[in-house]
């Protein structure tokens, strides 16, 4: 999954070119926009009180923007960030060790939240709350529990699955922001402003093209720019054209709403197998080789949002849209959906 080209998800090579295409500020920040007035007034509202900023939940599908915010709140701040993920954090002392060498106004990022252990979520709820830790001396019949004061601090969680956190967990966050698909406008300037860093010659054409196909996902386009990057220098005069990004796009078999041969192949399980569905999430998973949360947080997101598949309570189903794109003849019936759920 992590080989895709239109995975969501940041590879280990992207690290370093990923860190030098994203925005330090807010204000160079592309997208999203509701969250960047609401984040804006929350971050003057801190600066002007001269106090930490209120802790931050940020949730949506991943690649768009979770972490790059992040690290603008630390940036506006004039503060430090430091990063951690729920796996990493795996015993409530990693988590004391984390939060007892925090500064006053420092920010922790704690990536894939709703994977933190259950002692450590519940170790994290005191020093959110009260900015205080409880930590155990000795050992057996002798030990004894000792409160420690924390400077205050601010938590910027992310998630992609924030359905999968404990209700106690989300209520002491004091902002918590959806981020959403980006609309083709907003991909288009963010790889205007990418080719301009990279230094990649691209007409208006070539850069419409490259968002359309880019699935919503800023991560994603600039990954398509790269790739169409080499493709221009090697087949073509270096000019990303309507053309030469089509050719290219084409050759790695990305259609035109941006689906890969890994999303066809999960729609044809559907409609094939298992006659348009519903089919449990299980047994997709099974089918597809791939794991259920997986099928969940990368593939159906982007599928739902183009409206190829509808989640029901007898599981998954194609609907009409997805047989048209596929160039299936469709089940009849004008509901929509496939003949599983209806027939």
């Amino acid at each position: 999954m992590s080989d895709r080209l239109v995975s969501p998800k940041l590879t280990e090579e992207e690290q370093v070119i990923e860190g030098s295409l994203r925005p330090r500020r807010l204000g160079e920040y592309i997208g999203q926009e509701k969250i960047k007035e609401n984040l804006s007034i929350l971050l003057e509202a801190a600066r002007r009180r001269n106090e930490s900023v209120d802790h931050v939940l940020l949730y949506g599908p991943p690649g768009l923007g979770k972490t790059t915010l992040c690290n603008i709140i630390a940036i506006e701040m004039g503060v430090t960030l430091r990063t951690t993920s729920g796996p990493a954090i795996e015993h409530a002392g990693d988590l004391a060790s984390i939060l007892t060498s925090m500064q006053a106004g420092e920010v922790l990022f704690i990536d894939e939240i709703h994977r933190l252990a259950r002692p450590v979520e519940e170790r994290l709820y005191s020093a959110m709350e009260d900015f205080a830790i409880d930590v155990m001396i000795g050992k057996g019949p002798g030990a004894r529990s000792l409160r420690l004061s924390l400077p205050p601090f601010t938590v910027v969680g992310a998630t992609t699955r924030v359905g999968a956190m404990t209700a106690p967990l989300r209520d002491r966050f004091g902002a918590i922001y959806r981020l959403d698909y980006y609309d083709h406008a907003a991909l288009k300037q963010i790889l205007i402003r990418s080719a301009r860093i990279l230094k990649v010659p691209a007409d208006e054409e070539g850069i419409e093209e490259i968002s359309s196909r880019a699935r919503g996902t800023p991560r994603i386009v600039n990954r398509l720019l790269r790739r169409v990057r080499d493709y221009a220098q090697v087949k073509a005069d270096g000019v990303i054209t309507r053309e030469v990004a089509q050719a290219a796009l084409d050759t790695l078999e990305i259609d035109q709403l941006g689906l890969d041969q890994v999303d066809r192949n999960l729609l044809l399980t559907i409609i094939q197998k298992f006659d348009g569905g519903p089919v449990g999430l299980d047994t997709l998973a099974a089918s597809t080789s791939e794991d259920t949360e997986t099928i969940e947080d990368v593939y159906e997101p982007y599928l739902l949002q183009l409206g190829f598949i509808a989640r029901t309570p007898r599981g998954r189903v194609a609907t009409r849209l997805a047989y048209q794109h596929l160039g299936l003849a469709a089940p009849g019936g004008g509901n929509g959906l496939g003949p599983g759920l209806w027939g």
